[in-house]
């Protein structure tokens, strides 16, 4: 249900009206991502929440896009989205 709408106040000889819309609060990153060191080999999982679920969220590494492949993962678990880096190696730095 909408709060946006039409309101009046009427008192019968006398109407006040307000237009009311409702916008909506931009998404916020909540917890940031933190700084990794891991050994070459072990997959590498970073993790970043968000005011709300279900936002379309984009990974980059250098300014590149992350797509989903062998190499990476990416998740989303209601406000929580992750990135999980496969088989790392000196060049995911």
């Amino acid at each position: 249900k909408t709060d946006a709408g039409l309101y009046t106040c009427d008192i019968g000889t006398d109407v006040a009206k307000s237009k009311v819309s409702v916008q909506e609060k931009p998404t916020e990153i909540t917890k940031q991502l933190e700084d990794k060191t891991s050994p070459a080999g072990q997959d590498i999982s970073l993790s970043c929440e968000l005011s709300k679920a279900d936002v379309n969220i984009r990974w980059y590494k250098d300014g590149k896009a992350i797509r989903k492949s062998q190499k990476y993962d990416l998740q989303q678990e209601g406000t929580r989205s992750i990135l999980i880096i496969r088989d790392s190696t000196v060049k995911d730095s």
